[in-house]
């Protein structure tokens, strides 16, 4: 049985994904999609590319950990941006998709 943690704000960090993934092939279109999957369950699609992750540090490891396994690094490249733990202030919108509010609710 493993130790239940259970984190403070402080613990929390926002984390930016931007990928970019050779798409010239059958496996390029696979690799997309899996990478664009694991985006998906630790944070919101904000851009084709590009996901705002609200998760702790052992989140991010095992984000990365996973992307790693996935993507050709001779092809591909994915940036992981530690934006820290308060940044839903300093975050600018235009446009039609409307922000997530980072200090509200987020159910995963």
């Amino acid at each position: 049985m493993g130790i239940h943690r259970s984190y403070t704000e402080d613990d929390w960090m926002m984390v930016l994904v931007s990928y970019d993934v050779n798409t010239s092939d059958s496996d390029g279109a696979k690799r997309l999609r899996h990478v664009a999957r694991i985006c998906k369950n630790y944070g919101i699609r904000v851009q084709m590319s590009v996901f705002e992750c609200q998760i702790t540090p052992a989140q991010r490891v095992e984000m990365e950990d996973e992307i790693r396994k996935v993507i050709d690094e001779n092809q591909d490249s994915v940036r992981i941006y530690d934006m820290g733990n308060n940044v839903g202030s300093h975050i600018t919108h235009i446009g039609v998709k409307k922000p997530v509010d980072l200090d509200g609710v987020m159910i995963f």
